[in-house]
């Protein structure tokens, strides 16, 4: 079986994954579920159409719906082990200060708490309105795919990379055309992993760029003024099959809580 990307001389994880990978079938095979504490969810909310215009800056509206749902439990100050999607809607148009959502959109999330998600999906009920006019109809619940020990995901936002801090206090925004941004994506989801409770094999996970995607673009965003530049290119995720549907449910990047780096 191939993989794509995998073998491209543009991704810089290929010879890592080749080698890690054959490592942990060989060592870890014996790993079970009964060492991946999985709990999550992800949660599909079916959205009437908007009555006031939808801005392009609209992601941030989506967090504080996501945290009115999640009851303010401090949640949104720690690490994200959720992520945010964007609107997505059939007919949906464009004009030059916003969309319009004429036949209703579409809105996911996934968490990996399933006490936080069973209790976003019970305030759903009784906090329907989103933003916008918007208003949540139906509520459906996802089950997590077998993606395997290695996939490649497309992204449903713009995934942002972005640096440790500099000397000034900044933090360099990575593209899908610095070999350096693989190692913060790995090492991002090897964070979320170990604060969700994985250990062992599980943090051998790697996740890059796929670099033989020939449309892969970046794209800004601005959230509350701040313009983030993130990508938009699909990512590969190796390692033990847990971990694999964990970064499904998790994301790629930095503030997947913030609409950025959901992935399909």
């Amino acid at each position: 079986m191939t993989y794509p990307g995998f073998d491209h001389p543009g991704c810089p994880l290929a010879i890592e994954i080749r080698r890690v990978y054959f490592q942990w079938k060989v060592r870890y095979m014996a790993v079970t579920s009964q060492d991946s504490p999985r709990t999550d969810m992800r949660l599909k909310f079916y959205l009437t159409p908007n009555k006031q215009l939808v801005p392009y800056t609209y992601p941030h509206h989506l967090t504080g719906a996501f945290h009115s749902l999640a009851g303010w439990n401090g949640v949104h100050d720690k690490i994200s082990c959720y992520s945010i999607g964007w609107l997505r809607g059939r007919g949906s148009k464009s004009a030059s200060d916003g969309l319009h959502f004429p036949n209703g959109a579409e809105w996911s999330i996934s968490i990996h708490d399933r006490n936080l998600a069973e209790r976003v999906r019970q305030n759903a009920e009784q906090l329907p309105h989103i933003a916008f006019g918007m208003r949540i109809y139906r509520v459906e619940e996802q089950p997590t795919p077998a993606f395997g020990s290695i996939y490649r995901f497309e992204v449903g936002s713009p995934v942002l990379v972005r640096s440790s801090v500099e000397e000034d206090s900044t933090r360099k925004h990575l593209t899908f055309r610095d070999p350096e941004a693989d190692a913060y994506l790995t090492e991002t989801l090897r964070k979320k992993l170990q604060v969700a409770g994985y250990s062992g094999a599980h943090l051998h996970t790697l996740m890059g760029f796929d670099r033989s995607y020939s449309r892969a673009k970046t794209k800004v965003v601005e959230i509350k003024g701040i313009r983030f530049k993130g990508n938009l290119c699909p990512v590969i995720v190796a390692g033990t099959p847990e971990a694999v549907q964990f970064a499904w449910e998790v994301g790629a990047g930095h503030l997947t809580g913030s609409g950025f780096g959901f992935l399909h």
